[in-house]
């Protein structure tokens, strides 16, 4: 089942996104059990996936305030990636696709002028739309500095949080077990990914 092209009805404000296509931007959350398990949070910005380490994953439960730390831009094409990453390679492990879709850019400057996604991000704060196959509603990512009061130099971070609105969830958990989590393109877990590219390569 191909969910990358899926929206959901009833979304929310329209803007433009800055898509290759000329489409809404894409977005990928891949959950990576590496040398520590953690969800990858991919955004499509200028041509690349901006991405975020979000050890905890992403949440729909507002209450869920989730640590982000930036990792290195990725090609576009990482967004379709689902399969095991050789040990000794950087990020050695199983991946999986946990959702997929478009978002759409949110942000304003002070006087309600939309801003583009590029330069709310330089700012610190951007806010965006997810249409996924998992994640709906609105998300923001807000940049803050770690590490100030102690020894060494301080490091960036951000916090991903969802906003209160009628997608937010708050009876349950916000994010899925990775474990027994499965894939939006395929409905793998990690365990049959794994279990699939050691059939194929033994």
């Amino acid at each position: 089942m191909n969910t990358d092209d899926e929206r959901r009805a009833g979304a929310g404000p329209e803007q433009h996104g800055n898509g290759a296509s000329g489409g809404a931007p894409r977005f990928v959350v891949q959950i990576h059990d590496a040398r520590r398990m953690h969800f990858d949070f991919r955004l499509e910005v200028d041509g690349v996936l901006k991405s975020w380490a979000v050890p905890r994953g992403p949440s729909d439960n507002p209450q869920d305030k989730r640590l982000a730390v930036p990792t290195q831009d990725h090609p576009l094409e990482y967004r379709e990636f689902e399969g095991v990453i050789p040990e000794g390679e950087q990020g050695g492990g199983t991946v999986i696709v946990w959702d997929q879709g478009t978002y759409r850019p949110l942000s304003h400057d002070e006087q309600g002028t939309p801003v583009s996604f590029e330069e709310a991000l330089e700012r610190g704060h951007a806010t965006f739309w997810l249409d996924g196959a998992k994640l709906h509603g609105e998300f923001a990512l807000t940049r803050f500095r770690v590490g100030d009061e102690a020894p060494g130099p301080s490091q960036v971070a951000w916090l991903l949080i969802k906003a209160n609105d009628n997608q937010a969830v708050h009876d349950r958990p916000g994010t899925p077990n990775p474990y027994h989590a499965r894939s939006a393109r395929t409905g793998r877990t990690l365990h049959q990914v794994e279990a699939a590219e050691s059939e194929h390569t033994g």
